[in-house]
């Protein structure tokens, strides 16, 4: 009978059907289908957190934080590979934008504040957490560069902006794939784990077919899941006078990275911060440099026309200043809960900002 009690998570799963069935059923009762999609991904997050747990302790933090990070953001590729295809391609930029800064300011943030919450100071490998701060500026970089080229090229660059953004993208995707040559093969020296894991890996009884079966499976039901729950979400945050952007880039970037926001945090409550950072920090690369171009080079097949890279200035400010902090809260190798209250505040003062400004203001001219 307690087997069946353990974890109590698990009987929120019942949601899962819960939330199917009001999203065909019902599917004006946005509030109903928002709170039952949130409790079902509750049960799933946790599933999706001990999978990768399991797996980094028989492969290593590096391994697992990038298949966390991947997996966790299948949901968000998805939805907007759906919305390129509807041609919304400021729903698309600002829900990247949102991943970006949510990731690097709510996920390591909260991370950092739990941790800190248990331990007085939490360490990680700062070689490692160095070279993906570097990545994350080369991200804001690759944001500044073309809304810069957009806004001081005026009326005589237009019709040059596709072709530059399709560049960048595959320079991105190429520095992409170098920089996982580097951390997974010639220098995953510098990404090993500065904690304490024997208790995990003794405690590993999962294979890692099981591992990456059972990530695969929750990850899958979370991008179910979070479909629904931005699709509700969204006309319940219209109805409360929010702007599309700031439901782009705070309310669905939240919801969409709700398995990284759980897996994170359990790492870093157990004084795991390599593998927190990168989920957290890699989630971010992964998105900026990958999903971004990626979602580029598939507008050109699936987009009514290309999608370029210029975001409003307000998103490559947010960016800009998320990776300014995150990377110096990165630099030294250790952190504590004051920086993961520091992260969030910047976080909030950002979701002030977007939830102020006006429609007008955050699209794109």
């Amino acid at each position: 009978m307690k087997d069946l009690l353990r974890p109590p998570l698990n009987w929120l799963l019942i949601f899962v059907p819960v939330a199917v069935w009001l999203h065909h059923a019902r599917p004006d009762w946005h509030t109903a289908i928002f709170l039952s999609a949130c409790l079902a991904i509750l049960p799933l997050a946790g599933w999706l957190g001990h999978a990768t747990e399991h797996l980094a302790a028989r492969t290593s933090e590096a391994i697992g934080g990038l298949l966390n990070a991947t997996f966790g953001n299948a949901a968000e590729l998805i939805i907007a590979l759906v919305a390129l295809r509807k041609g919304l391609y400021d729903v698309v930029k600002a829900s990247l934008t949102g991943s970006i800064i949510g990731n690097v300011l709510l996920v390591l943030g909260a991370a950092c504040l739990a941790g800190g919450l248990r331990f007085k100071t939490l360490r990680f490998n700062a070689a490692g957490a160095r070279s993906q701060a570097s990545m994350l500026t080369l991200s804001a970089i690759a944001l500044v560069m073309p809304a810069a080229f957009h806004y001081l090229g005026g009326a005589s660059v237009l019709d040059k902006e596709d072709d530059v953004s399709l560049e960048i993208a595959i320079v991105l995707m190429a520095t992409y794939c170098a920089g996982l040559l580097f951390s997974l093969h010639t220098h995953k020296q510098l990404f090993q784990s500065s904690a304490e894991i024997e208790e995990a890996e003794a405690h590993a009884a999962w294979s890692t077919t099981r591992s990456i079966g059972i990530l695969a499976g929750s990850s899958a039901m979370v991008a179910w899941m979070s479909e629904i729950l931005v699709g509700s979400v969204e006309q319940a945050a219209h109805a409360f006078g929010m702007t599309s952007v700031f439901v782009g880039v705070l309310v669905v970037a939240i919801v969409g990275n709700a398995a990284e926001h759980s897996t994170a945090i359990l790492m870093a409550m157990k004084n795991r911060m390599d593998l927190s950072i990168g989920i957290a920090v890699g989630s971010s690369l992964q998105i900026a440099l990958f999903v971004a171009p990626l979602l580029v080079m598939a507008s050109y097949w699936i987009g009514p026309r290309p999608m370029d890279l210029v975001f409003t200035p307000a998103e490559v400010v947010a960016v800009a200043v998320s990776v300014a902090i995150t990377s110096q809260i990165a630099g030294d190798g250790e952190s504590h809960w004051l920086e993961g209250v520091q992260l969030l505040a910047v976080y909030v003062i950002l979701g002030i900002v977007f939830y102020f400004l006006p429609e007008a203001q955050g699209a794109r001219h």
